[in-house]
């Protein structure tokens, strides 16, 4: 059978490619697909352990089966339930741009009659870090799988903080010091609940969303989080 391998940041560096075509035999787990692919690719054989496989969008186990003309994406570490229901519902608004974030949008988003307090979370390029100068940051995603998790976790801090609504934008591209990389409302009945919830979607992100941040420095380049 056949496979679709995705690549992104670090490993489409490396190898040159942004995917390849895997063929594999029927009744092929995660782990025979990695296996095959180090052993083609030094660079992955030498990263095992250090990352994870999502099969159609999906973070699974190594041991999950695959299916011809799955898509499978090699997601190394990152940097750093159902929409709301009911005819008052605000739609989900969870979102990867290539252009320019709104804070605006995020908050009207999030807007409604009996929230008492809005609070927002900008996050810029600054131009110093670890030590060193930087000169720029490119932010790369698996797009789709990145917009379902990032709404995921909206849906997840929501069920967790009742009463709690959250909007998200978060930048791809290459961006200048001083851009806006993320943005992010979280609105409440309580100010308390705002705070809580706006923190925890920061924090889930940085860990679990595939976006990818490389930091261009005057000496050079690094993807953020991938170690030496």
């Amino acid at each position: 059978m056949r496979i679709q391998v995705l690549y992104f940041a670090f490993f489409r560096e490396r190898l040159g490619t942004g995917e390849q075509v895997l063929e594999i035999a029927d009744g092929a787990t995660v782990a025979d697909a990695l296996a095959a692919l180090g052993e083609e690719h030094e660079v992955i054989a030498a990263m095992q352990g250090r990352f994870r496989a999502a099969v159609n969008q999906e973070m699974v186990a190594n041991d999950c089966k695959l299916c011809d003309g799955d898509e499978m994406a090699l997601i190394p570490p990152v940097a750093g339930g159902s929409d709301q229901t009911g005819p008052n519902a605000a739609p989900r608004y969870a979102l990867v741009l290539k252009e320019s974030l709104s804070l605006e949008r995020v908050v009207a988003a999030v807007r409604g009659d009996g929230m008492g307090g809005i609070v927002t979370f900008v996050g810029q390029v600054r131009d110093f870090n670890d030590g060193h100068d930087v000169v720029r940051l490119e932010y790369e995603a698996y797009e789709d799988m990145a917009n379902k998790v990032m709404a995921r976790l909206c849906d997840s801090i929501e069920t967790e903080i009742p009463g709690v609504r959250l909007a998200v934008e978060h930048r791809v591209g290459v961006l200048g010091i001083g851009e806006e990389a993320v943005v992010i409302a979280a609105a409440a009945p309580h100010r308390a609940e705002a705070f809580s919830a706006c923190r925890s979607l920061i924090d889930q992100l940085k860990e679990e969303v595939p976006i990818w941040k490389k930091e261009v420095a005057p000496n050079g380049d690094e993807w953020i989080g991938m170690g030496p």
